[in-house]
């Protein structure tokens, strides 16, 4: 697998030419096979084909883990030594992270989606054509009503959901719960799968405590769902980099701008500090100013 050889390749590197310490180069190589694997998960299959924000979008998830602010940009540095050592090397065009230098661009929110991009994505698969239509066209809308993670996805079970009281009860990062409310739209989404599409997918295994499930009555794993939206991205036209961290990213943003308390913001995403979900605020300058217009006294 290229990941694994360009990271052994630089673990020698800096052993042998920079003589860094072993300590070091664990922590560092550590650093990089936990990015491996979450690029793998998309489908990609080396360093080659990411892009810096590719980058920016794997720390954004490693501050809500939540990781220390300190373990964050020590991957950073991670990046910076592979992807400098692989240009070095003539093995990419050019070193991706040299303008990640400053912790401020790191924190620069990834791409996100506007408004009628998440329709026309929500739109991709049919409540019509079976149960596997059905089913990813719940996952889509429940990524985006309640701005959940892949993991916290795949891991819903059909008593978390709280029809009466319009929440879902969500498993986060660390085994933590929270009560995220959920859409009306996709609680009538959830009632129409557990009638005419789960049944069919639990025949093989009827006692499946998950909500979505496979073909084979299976808990549905991350990659399954990177597949998904990308399946749905392209029938929607849409050229961006969509992933389940999109939607999220999504959710959040268009919360911010229809006047959506930042708190509050921070409760629904199971962020553990306000300093990673303050990140959304820069997308909004412009509603920031159309408020401002409408309600300040001075406007």
């Amino acid at each position: 697998m290229e990941f694994d050889r360009d990271i052994d390749d630089l673990a020698a590197f800096l052993t042998i030419e920079r003589g860094l310490s072993g300590n070091s180069v664990a922590a560092y190589t550590s650093d990089l096979r936990d990015a491996a694997e979450f690029f793998a998960a998309s489908g990609r299959a080396s360093w080659r084909v990411l892009s810096a924000d590719d980058l920016l979008d794997y720390l954004q998830s490693c501050a809500e883990h939540p990781l220390k602010s300190s373990t964050v940009a020590r991957r950073l540095i991670s990046f910076r030594l592979l992807f400098r050592r692989l240009a070095e090397e003539g093995r990419i065009p050019k070193d991706i992270t040299a303008v990640m230098d400053s912790p401020r661009r790191w924190k620069i929110l990834p791409d996100f989606l506007s408004e009628d991009e998440v329709d026309r994505l929500l739109g991709a698969f049919s409540t019509s054509e079976g149960p596997f239509e059905l089913r990813n066209r719940l996952m889509l809308e429940l990524l985006y009503s309640s701005g959940l993670r892949a993991s916290e996805l795949t891991g819903l079970r059909e008593a978390d959901c709280d029809f009466e009281g319009g929440f879902l009860r969500v498993t986060g990062k660390g085994s933590k719960t929270r009560v995220v409310p959920c859409g009306a739209p996709a609680f009538r989404l959830i009632r129409l799968y557990l009638r005419e599409g789960r049944p069919a997918l639990a025949e093989k295994n009827p006692h499946a405590p998950w909500l979505l499930l496979s073909k084979s009555g299976r808990r549905l794993n991350r990659e399954w769902v990177w597949s998904v939206i990308r399946v749905a991205a392209l029938r929607a036209g849409i050229t961006k980099n969509v992933h389940p961290h999109t939607l999220r990213h999504s959710f959040a943003t268009h919360m911010l701008s229809h006047g959506a308390d930042l708190r509050c913001i921070q409760e629904m995403l199971g962020h553990s500090d306000i300093s990673t979900t303050e990140v959304y605020t820069h997308v909004d300058a412009n509603g920031a100013l159309a408020v401002q217009r409408r309600l300040h006294p001075r406007r």
